[in-house]
């Protein structure tokens, strides 16, 4: 089954996020006109504008060249709107800066004998794709320019074997980027990839831009990517194959689509009844793209006992044999044979499409599924569709459904979603049967208590202080216990505000000890997170004590870096995120980014608070970033990475 998870993460088919049980929800209040919110909206952003000036200029202390270099991604990035020029100017000096790393990083490999340069690439990633934000020549511009000293070149039958470089993720995740901004460039830029021998993974996200702006110009490289693909060995060319098995999963573009019929939600043209994705081949393309796949994947034969089934692993040109570790290089016939196997592996879920587009052909597919052991893909394209079928605001019922044909690692998240939402919906009979009929043990228990305190409230007397009390001490841990208290603090918000404010004060009297690891900051800066709308004194209270707390720790982590810690460098701390102490100033950063659209000043006072100049930096730019409204930078996982191992 993780299989199926590879695949949902990489075709973006995006899992329930977690119900937000712990910040209490504010009371109602009158709407604000149009004219109140611009005024708001100009305060916001002089704010904000006002504090990146300080971020820029107490930047310029900064010893490590790649925090100066962070610090001028995120800046320019910032300024675009309002200053253009300035803009330019800070993401050339990251360029310039990315560039001295590479040099650097080129001579401290030739003194030691090589080394991989993650933390320049990642800054190299940040630059190029936030440039892309903006404007694409120039994203092209700093790729070239910071581009590292020249490694030796695989030749093509050594590329079709192994994973892509990470130069090749960084094109492939600018040439998506680009795509929105400027169609026609992706176009050409994706026109010289696929020249190249190239397979471009974002390619259907420029088919679907340039199909907007130039419908004829978008056929013309549908089918030029379709020929190029039928030239391309599918079975040993993983980079075509994925190309090849993503636009035959989006459906062929409906006859009568317009170039302007788009997705509210996606920004993209007529979805694809499967996967959610664009479709962007038209019906005469598409069957043969679908003919070719069909007709490679009939090509694969039961795996020898001892080998890679169904699917093989192919990284860095081995093949691992399951049950062993033995590595061996495989056959040019292996190659194949793996890769049959993984196209007809990709039309599993795609058995509608196949039945419908070639339905001679339908039933040797299947026929080929059961041989070779893959017949029981029905259930996970049921679940992978009806994931799909959740996005947006889904009722308990219709997640009750998407549990029933989850994976059974899935099913108790997704019931107890069920539960809160039939509690959401009022429905406390529907909440306390699914719970009884799904959820077991702690799950089950949390769940019934939230049942039980709901039913409490709605009574002529209410629920008493006292009686929650002695329904908290009944959970195991006191994260259990704090989770109960705020998602009472947060039912209680609406219709026994005072009731909520005595269930707040308790839990931040059970967060107030001074913390011992970092999920005791976790757990302050929830009962911050939920003061901040009910009474934000007391948040800036909370937040203030765990960063005079994190000062201290950054003085200990100075007096043993290099011995027990190393989250310095040369008297400096990294930016970079990767630290407990460097994650923990990211989480500060978000959550006071929250708080200062409330409250800016004591948002501001607390990023003051931080002694250190590079966590005072981190705050204040995530401060920045929430008033403008930007994606958070410090903290966020690689852009390009879509999944992990």
């Amino acid at each position: 089954m993780t299989k199926l998870f590879l695949v949902l993460v990489i075709l973006g088919v995006t899992f329930l996020p977690a119900l937000a049980q712990d910040q209490p929800a504010a009371q109602p209040t009158a709407s604000p006109t149009a004219e109140d919110q611009e005024k708001e909206k100009a305060e916001r952003e002089k704010n904000a504008y006002r504090l990146l000036e300080q971020v820029i200029d107490e930047a310029q202390s900064l010893r490590l060249p790649e925090n100066r270099v962070r610090v001028q991604i995120v800046a320019g990035d910032l300024l675009w709107d309002s200053n253009q020029g300035r803009a330019r100017s800070l993401f050339t000096m990251a360029a310039e800066g990315v560039a001295e790393l590479n040099r650097n990083q080129q001579n401290a490999n030739n003194r030691r004998g090589g080394g991989p340069p993650n933390r320049t690439f990642q800054l190299r990633q940040e630059l190029v794709l936030a440039a892309a934000r903006h404007d694409a020549q120039l994203a092209y511009q700093l790729l070239a320019s910071t581009k590292p000293p020249a490694t030796i070149e695989l030749d093509q039958n050594a590329r079709n074997r192994i994973q892509l470089t990470p130069d090749d993720n960084l094109e492939q995740a600018l040439l998506g980027r680009v795509a929105a901004l400027d169609p026609k460039f992706a176009a050409t830029n994706a026109e010289q990839m696929m020249d190249k021998g190239t397979f471009p993974r974002t390619l259907p996200e420029v088919l679907t831009q340039l199909q907007k702006q130039d419908a004829d110009a978008a056929a013309k490289l549908a089918n030029k990517t379709v020929k190029k693909l039928e030239g391309a060995n599918l079975l040993s060319n993983n980079e075509a194959a994925n190309l090849a098995q993503m636009l035959i999963m989006s459906g062929p573009r409906p006859a009568n689509a317009s170039a302007d019929t788009t997705n509210t939600n996606t920004n993209t043209t007529t979805q694809s009844p499967q996967m959610g994705r664009a479709p962007v081949l038209d019906q005469s393309a598409y069957v043969d793209l679908l003919s070719n796949v069909v007709d490679l994947a009939l090509k694969a034969t039961a795996a020898n006992q001892g080998t890679q089934h169904p699917v093989a692993t192919l990284r860095r040109g081995v093949t691992t044999v399951m049950g062993s570790n033995t590595q061996s290089q495989p056959t040019d016939e292996q190659i194949e044979q793996n890769g049959a196997r993984r196209l007809l592996a990709s039309l599993q879920m795609n058995l509608p499409l196949v039945d419908q587009y070639l339905p001679g052909k339908a039933a040797q597919v299947r026929q080929k599924l059961s041989e070779l052991g893959m017949s029981g893909a029905n259930s996970q394209m049921n679940f992978m569709q009806t994931m799909n079928a959740l996005q947006g605001d889904p009722t308990a019922d219709a997640l009750v459904q998407a549990a029933a044909t989850a994976p059974p690692q899935m099913q108790s998240r997704l019931y107890q979603q069920a539960a809160y939402k039939a509690l959401d919906e009022g429905d406390t009979t529907r909440a306390r049967q699914i719970a009884t009929d799904h959820l077991q043990a702690n799950m089950r228990d949390s769940v019934m208590q939230r049942i039980d305190f709901r039913e409490m409230t709605a009574k002529a007397d209410g629920a008493r202080l006292e009686d929650i009390r002695q329904m908290v001490a009944r959970a195991q841990s006191d994260d259990d216990k704090l989770s109960l208290l705020l998602q009472f603090a947060s039912d209680a918000q609406k219709t026994n505000p005072k009731l909520a404010n005595q269930l707040l004060e308790e839990a931040r009297q059970m967060t107030s000890r001074r913390a011992t690891g970092y999920d005791q900051f976790e757990q302050q800066l929830r009962v911050a997170r939920a003061f901040v709308t009910v009474d934000p004194a007391r948040s800036f209270e909370v937040f203030d004590a765990g960063i005079s707390q994190l000062n201290e720790l950054f003085q200990a982590a100075a007096v043993l870096n290099g011995f027990e810690l190393n989250v310095f460098r040369d008297g400096e701390l990294s930016m970079q995120a990767g630290s407990g102490l460097t994650n923990m100033v990211n989480r500060y950063g978000q959550e006071l980014a929250q708080f200062a659209r409330s409250d800016f000043e004591r948002s501001e006072t607390l990023a003051g608070h931080f002694a250190l100049s590079e966590p005072r930096i981190m705050v204040r730019l995530a401060i920045v970033q929430g008033l403008l409204g930007a994606r958070p930078t410090f903290g966020q996982p690689a852009p390009i990475r879509l999944f992990r191992n």
